[in-house]
């Protein structure tokens, strides 16, 4: 899962990113309008969090643009605004919840989990294909009823195929959605695959020749 984080306040940018990164969860920090309205045109994301104090705009107008351009990702808006009417506001406009500030990052957490559960039809934070069971919470995967230990890398491998079962995830989609802006090897992508595989089973995540990949649930 990739978040986009859209914050102008350093230090708590920080602290979300550094909370979110134990939970599995890719976070890339921007502090502004402009930036943020780019990224957004040129990346793949999961979810965004979005304050509403910009320095060179207001995130309310950014919620609007995306809204009517049709950008449908989950939204989560941070507001140092406690007026009831402006977070009535941002939920007709388009958010999909809000969070006033200052507020716990655990709760921040659990909304996060919470919308994109929504939009991927999940009725709680447990995720069942075949064989493959994930506690999102807990961020625990079994496979055939066993606990299997994965790296950090290779749980949001295979999160963004949990999250994306039954379609096809291409190699470019797989490191922008796991690695955001960090840096990637040439081949990093093949090695989680191969090593979940190993920790499963061969037939788990089949190659779609020339395309990509896909979670099967056939085991």
């Amino acid at each position: 899962m990739r978040v986009l984080l859209v914050e102008d306040n350093k230090l708590l940018a920080q602290g979300v990113v550094m909370s979110l990164a134990k939970e599995g969860i890719q976070v890339d920090h921007l502090p502004s309008y402009k930036q943020a309205q780019v990224a957004l045109d040129n990346e793949d994301f999961s979810a965004i969090i979005l304050d509403l104090g910009l320095p060179d705009g207001n995130g309310v107008d950014l919620l609007k643009l995306w809204r009517r351009s049709g950008v449908s990702l989950p939204i989560i808006v941070l507001t140092a605004n406690t007026d009831f009417d402006t977070r009535l506001d941002c939920l007709d406009i388009g958010a999909d919840d809000y969070l006033s500030k200052p507020f716990d990052v655990r709760e921040l957490i659990a909304r996060l989990r919470a919308i994109i559960r929504r939009q991927h039809g999940l009725d709680n934070n447990q995720f069942s294909y075949g064989a493959l069971n994930i506690d999102f919470t807990r961020c625990e995967v079994h496979f055939r009823g066993e606990l299997v230990s994965l790296s950090r890398r290779e749980y949001q491998v295979l999160l963004e195929f949990a999250q994306s079962a039954g379609r096809v995830l291409t190699r470019n989609q797989l490191e922008q959605l796991t690695y955001g802006w960090d840096e990637v090897g040439s081949n990093s992508i093949e090695v989680h695959i191969h090593h979940l595989r190993k920790k499963t089973a061969t037939e788990l995540i089949k190659t779609v020749r020339g395309i990509g990949y896909i979670l099967t649930d056939t085991l």
